[in-house]
């Protein structure tokens, strides 16, 4: 938990309640603070996020766009280079593409090319992943694309604890932030199996969020579950999946949420995997160019000499997402329990 934080009560939440209060609070404290995107004003947005919101705080601070995520991600860059901190809303990740020049050459580059004299300190908020049956045009998990490129930050909580904590530092960080959001996650952490929460979030220790203001650092990983066999790297959704295959298999397994992919938590990784001897990278996204190949490559150059067992590595498929077969696409507690029984068989 970060220093910079108010004494205050804790209330279950769901990960769509978090990011709402992290948004009400900033709102709040901060008059340059403007939020806007797709239907996020008068209708609350697709998935209720900022229900609430443009009542409150009146459609000055809070507003509907265009769809037009190329104006949308414009529009933010030059209200952060002149003063304002915006919040944006793209639907759907899959939605982003439009706005991909505007994102990787402007945003990400403003500070450098200024020299400093200006920022791009704007949050863009993104759902992402499978989990609703969205197909192809609403369910990828691009986060390997962010992370490539130099002046931008990639977050991906797993929780509403850390939603909460993460997008008020991503908005007030000065430099862009691309926040992905597990729509699977949204109600509930899964495991997999079906499309029903293991247990839902007023339950689980990781739903009592604290009403007011707090911070996550933007550069650490958090260790979800401690074990001494098995490192497992992974963030989003996967963190559940792991946790139950670590279960099913019967492995005490070290299941680190990287939650920051860039810059990511080196140290963090390099102690567990040095702890474990053996590491299993474990994402939605698909496998080729994945982020998973950068944790493999920066694994095996800082912990070669400390494994005892290959890198398995557990991904979505290599082909167009599935939409009526999305629960064979994601990896689950079946395929990623026997990758952590391959990892001791081939020590």
């Amino acid at each position: 938990m970060s220093m910079a934080q108010e004494k205050t009560k804790t209330r279950p939440m769901t990960m769509i309640q978090a990011l709402r209060s992290a948004m009400d609070v900033m709102l709040e404290r901060d008059e340059n603070i403007v939020v806007f995107g797709e239907d996020v004003g008068y209708f609350g947005g697709v998935f209720r996020c900022t229900e609430g919101l443009q009542a409150k705080y009146g459609p000055s601070r809070v507003f509907d766009a265009p769809i037009s995520e190329s104006g949308i991600v414009a529009a933010a860059i030059g209200m952060g280079a002149y003063g304002l901190r915006p919040v944006v809303e793209i639907q759907f990740a899959d939605y982003f593409y439009p706005a991909a020049d505007q994102i990787f050459s402007e945003a990400a580059r403003l500070r450098y090319r200024s020299a400093g004299g200006y920022t791009a300190p704007l949050t863009i908020r993104m759902p992402c992943g499978g989990g609703i049956f969205g197909g192809q045009t609403h369910s990828q998990s691009p986060e390997a694309l962010f992370t490539h490129v130099a002046g931008l930050r990639t977050v991906m909580p797993s929780n509403p604890y850390d939603a909460k904590g993460l997008l008020i530092s991503s908005i007030e960080n000065d430099d862009p932030v691309i926040f992905l959001e597990p729509k699977r996650l949204y109600n509930g952490p899964f495991d997999g199996h079906h499309d029903q929460p293991v247990v839902p979030w007023s339950k689980h220790p990781l739903g009592n969020v604290p009403e007011g203001y707090y911070t996550v650092p933007l550069d650490s990983a958090s260790l979800y579950r401690e074990g001494r066999e098995l490192t497992v790297l992974t963030y989003g959704t996967m963190v559940y999946v792991a946790e139950v295959a670590a279960r099913e298999a019967g492995i005490d397994a070290d299941i680190l949420d990287l939650r920051s992919l860039w810059p990511l938590d080196l140290d963090a990784i390099l102690a567990s995997v040095r702890k474990t001897g053996r590491c299993v990278v474990l994402h939605e996204a698909t496998r080729t160019s994945g982020f998973g190949a950068e944790l493999c490559a920066l694994v095996q150059e800082h912990c070669f000499y400390h494994l005892e067992a290959p890198i398995e590595r557990i991904t979505g498929w290599d082909t167009p997402y599935p939409h009526s077969h999305e629960w064979a696409y994601f990896p689950g507690p079946k395929r990623v329990a026997e990758a952590f029984k391959r990892v001791f068989r081939e020590a």
